[in-house]
């Protein structure tokens, strides 16, 4: 079966083959060799255990001890030295593709000539645990925030803010900012960037006539009250958190019917600005804020409880058939972990799984510590599938309503039973009015008999008579046809009968007419009653046997119309004592009462059990097959001053190790989080991180472009009582942010790479952001909030579209569903299936979330460009927006192209674009005309006028913001 996830082999082993290159200056063991040999030597000859050899490789003087073949480097005798022998022979590291670089080597060359020297003295005592050396732990990500001053700048004009002279004060050189962007392009800017939808012309007319000072800071506060902005800020913290509405990990991707209550939290709580420090605890630990699973939840309860869906976004496929459960379940705690690790840490602790960490200082035994921390809520050992971990939302009241309800079900169905046996006795007593009189009772006794307790006779009599062995509940819908189709044959014969008896009694009739006056009545009655004459008439008048009919035939005949009445009623007998529509009727009914009761609600969340602990052991390898020493709750240990975290919280129902870990990372003075933090959200207005690897603020991730303005960011992000709002508007009132995209030639020189931004980045849309304002702008825009996700399915031509499966016998798709309007909503409510991406969104770079996103990236490929020619989806919109011109500026081209101008590009047109415009559409015109004669002035002008906002959704202009 194919994984979806990752394996357990380490990722970073695959990350870089070599170290950044050397500087002439001597190089030293702590700084230039031991970061070389642990990331390619010390899973042999350096981590716990019995080392290879017998060589450790972990300290100078260990090298120089050496092992089993003598030492490995002999001090200032590079031809003596065994290790350099072996790296040059390619011997070892063992494998060709694991050879060193000719970089590396030349180090290990120049520094066994050297001497071998070391920076400082190394520890007498070694033991099995980690080594860290000094440049490890000075490592500047595990450093305490420190709040530095705001540089003094020379031109204070450039700098609105202390942002702004952090931004100044990198560089000597640095060359300005860019001038201010007009108003309308900041308020496109902004509104993209704080609720992902373009600015209203409303909006627009708003802030361009706005003539206070503070006119920036208060369309910054609108946009920051919006509905919408949770929804844009919230999709960003579930590409990191790993938000999908499907399990993943096989082809299977058996969906999530309740994870969206925790995309519903995260986009209330940025609505909320819920201050960060309590939204990171509660998804790390809300259920240990909360007593043990309650039958009466509180809102502020089931908030908590659906934060922690956190923990719970992760691939997992332990409830799919054909796995390996063990692989399975150690796989969710792992790809768990990395993406607390990624989103919180800033690190890749996932890479020291299987290994110490090849670059950064987290040992094996640091990686399983954390893992401990978790571990009582996915006790592997006594694993909870997905299903088995959903917690009900019904309180006592709902139960007690429910319960009743289904009492009241259940009596219905009592009578339904009882009715089923009614119809039973009735057909048994039917089908053995078709057998011999003398059989019928043993026929009877033989059913009525448990299967398991007839006698051979009974046996062999039902398989003789199978009509009646096989009534059952299941087959009465068999008998009812049988009712129906005798109640035809019964129809046919009483129809011949009527023929027939009306035929005699008017012949026995005819018999008592006298002879001389039998052929005049014969005559007359063959003319048809209103012709006869009045002669005639009176002549039959004498005879009224003979004007016999089938209305009549009592009259004259008592006895055959009794008989035709019988064989009526037993037909509409046989029709009525259908069993499928009477037995449906309390089928309905039980139905209809069940749902009556409450909805019950579920929430994909986390919860310990109380009083189960598991031990968490250390893999060898990353093998759970092959556990190995116990390892205690706790923080990384490259981190001074990091809290306890206990074993067991005896204060707690719960073991508190989650708890105490959300306490130590938001507390204030942890090194990782409020940085992690801080520049992610300083990389989504500027399109890249102050460190521009935001999952990896490890060796090999980026170094923090301006570490004194990321430090300032952290500081004043946890001063601010940990409030996002209050830094958008910290960044977003800067210089540095209100700058124009515009450059110079001069500029580009200086900054080509806008480190120092000098000017603000251009930036796409991504996949959701640009359906969105596709929606707002044509007019199809549903705002709904929240709720279950809008289905996607697969189309007859393999895409991924919106709407319902409605398939065949064959699984081929048929009639689409109707989404009753559920299509135009926002695309965060789209659901998110791992093996169904919508086309579209896979088309502009959707993440595909195994097991987050930490970074989007932004590729440009032809199929965008064909998207926006050829889709449906475009057209359908284009014509959407035209509809929507022509109804909002009827009757003038002008008008139209200006507000078509305003809803696309947030701006008005030149009078040079507006007429390029207009010659546009008219061209269109005269060509739809050409190609279709038939076609009214309405539609000519719908459709010219369409491609025209085509050419508008397609443009640059539309998809980028400056």
């Amino acid at each position: 079966m194919r994984h979806l996830s990752a394996r357990i082999v380490s990722p970073c082993l695959l990350l870089l083959l070599q170290m950044s290159a050397l500087t002439a200056a001597e190089p030293s063991y702590e700084k230039d060799v031991r970061p070389i040999l642990k990331a390619h030597c010390f899973h042999c000859h350096g981590e716990a255990g019995e080392k290879e050899g017998g060589l450790d490789l972990r300290l100078r003087r260990l090298l120089v001890a050496g092992g089993d073949s003598g030492p490995a480097v002999v001090p200032s005798n590079t031809d003596e030295s065994l290790l350099l022998e072996r790296v040059i022979s390619g011997d070892m590291p063992p494998g060709e593709d694991k050879r060193l670089s000719p970089e590396d080597v030349d180090v290990l060359t120049r520094w066994i000539a050297a001497g071998a020297p070391t920076l400082e003295p190394e520890p007498e005592d070694v033991g099995e645990g980690p080594i860290f050396t000094r440049e490890e732990r000075n490592y500047w990500a595990f450093q305490p925030v420190q709040r530095p001053d705001v540089p003094h700048v020379s031109d204070a004009r450039r700098a609105r803010t202390a942002i702004d002279a952090f931004l100044l004060a990198k560089s000597a050189e640095h060359p300005g900012f860019a001038p201010e962007a007009d108003r309308a392009m900041l308020l496109r800017r902004a509104s993209f960037d704080l609720t992902g939808l373009p600015p209203t012309p409303d909006e627009l007319a708003t802030i361009l006539s706005d003539t206070s000072d503070e006119w920036w800071e208060l369309a910054i506060d609108r946009l920051l009250s919006s509905p919408h902005y949770g929804e844009r800020w919230g999709r960003h913290w579930l590409d990191v958190a790993g938000y999908a509405d499907s399990e993943g990990y096989t082809d299977e991707d058996r969906v999530r019917p309740h994870a969206w209550r925790y995309r519903d939290y995260v986009i209330r709580a940025f609505n909320n600005d819920k201050p960060f420090d309590q939204f990171i605890q509660e998804q790390l630990a809300g259920d240990e804020m909360v007593p043990p699973p309650s039958p009466n939840l509180t809102e502020e309860q089931i908030e908590k409880l659906t934060a922690t869906g956190f923990l719970r976004m992760a691939p997992d496929g332990t409830a799919s058939g054909g796995i390996n459960q063990t692989e399975a379940r150690n796989q969710v705690v792992a790809d768990t972990l990395q993406i607390v690790g990624t989103s919180l840490l800033g690190l890749t602790v996932n890479c020291a799984q299987c290994h110490d960490h090849r670059y950064d200082p987290i040992p094996q035994s640091d990686y399983f510590r954390l893992r401990a921390i978790f571990e009582p809520a996915f006790d592997w050992k006594k694993w909870k599938t997905p299903p088995q971990r959903q917690l009900s939302l019904y309180t006592d009241a709902d139960r007690k309503v429910a319960r009743e309800l289904e009492q009241q079900a259940v009596e219905v169905e009592k009578q339904r039973l009882a009715k089923v046996e009614e119809y039973i006795t009735r057909t048994l007593e039917e089908e053995l009015e078709l057998v011999p009189e003398e059989l019928r009772e043993s026929l009877r006794t033989a059913y009525r008999t448990a299967a398991k307790e007839r006698t051979e006779q009974q046996q062999a009599l039902l398989k003789e008579y199978p009509s009646v062995a096989s009534i059952s509940p299941g087959s009465l819908y068999l008998y009812d046809r049988r009712r129906v189709e005798r109640a035809g044959k019964l129809d046919a014969e009483r129809k011949k009968k009527e023929v027939r008896f009306v035929d005699e009694t008017r012949q026995a009739a005819l018999a008592q007419v006298p002879d001389d006056l039998r052929s005049e009545v014969e005559q007359s009655l063959k003319i048809a009653a209103e012709k006869r004459s009045p002669e005639q008439q009176e002549l039959l008048k004498q005879f009224p046997a003979v004007l016999v009919t089938l209305a009549n035939l009592k009259e004259f005949n008592a006895e055959a119309a009794e008989e035709l009445s019988r064989d009526r009623e037993l037909a509409n007998e046989l029709r009525a004592s259908q069993s499928a529509p009477d037995l449906k009727k309390f089928v309905d009914e039980a139905a209809a009462i069940r749902a009556r009761k409450p909805e019950e609600g579920f929430l994909r969340a986390i919860h310990e059990v109380p009083g189960t602990i598991p031990t968490t052991q250390v893999f060898y390898r990353g093998d759970p097959e092959q556990p190995r020493e116990e390892v205690l709750p706790g923080e990384l240990t490259i981190l001074a001053n990091r809290p306890e975290i206990p074993a067991n919280d005896e204060s707690l129902p719960t073991s508190g190790r989650r708890l105490a870990f959300a306490k130590a990372l938001t507390n204030g003075t942890h090194p990782l989080l409020a940085r992690v933090l801080v520049n992610r959200f300083w990389m989504l207005h500027f399109g890249k991180g102050l460190v521009n690897s935001p999952g990896d603020f490890g060796v090999l991730g980026e170094r923090p472009t301006h570490p004194q303005l990321l430090d300032w960011l952290a500081s004043e992000f946890v001063d601010s009582g940990w409030s996002l709002k209050a830094l958008h508007r910290q960044i977003m009132t800067s210089a540095a942010y209100r700058q124009s995209s515009v450059t110079t030639e001069d500029v580009r020189r200086v900054d080509p790479d806008n480190q120092l931004y000098s000017r603000f980045p251009l930036q796409r849309l991504e996949s959701e952001v640009l359906r969105d304002a596709m929606l707002v702008v044509t007019g199809k825009f549903n705002p709904k909030p929240f709720g279950p996700p809008i289905p996607v399915m697969e189309d007859s031509v393999g895409q991924i579209v919106l709407g319902k499966e409605n398939l065949d016998g064959e699984r081929k798709p048929v009639d689409k569903v109707d989404l009753g309007g559920e299509e135009f909503r926002r695309s965060v409510y789209i659901q998110e299936r791992r093996t169904r991406i919508y086309s579209m969104f896979e088309t502009f770079d959707a993440p595909t979330v195994s097991p987050n996103c930490e970074r989007r990236e932004t590729s440009t490929v032809a199929p965008q460009s064909l998207f926006f020619m050829n889709s449906d989806l475009v057209l359908e919109f284009a014509m959407h927006f035209a509809d929507r011109l022509q109804a909002e500026a009827p009757g003038s081209l002008e008008s139209q192209i200006r507000l078509a101008w305003q809803l696309a590009y947030g701006d008005s047109p030149g009078e040079d674009e507006v007429q390029q415009a207009r010659s546009l559409i008219e061209r269109e015109q005269t060509l739809i005309h050409e190609h279709d004669s038939k076609l009214n002035e309405t539609e000519v002008t719908r459709s010219a006028l369409s491609v025209f906002c085509q050419a508008l959704l397609s443009s640059n202009r539309f998809l980028y913001v400056e």
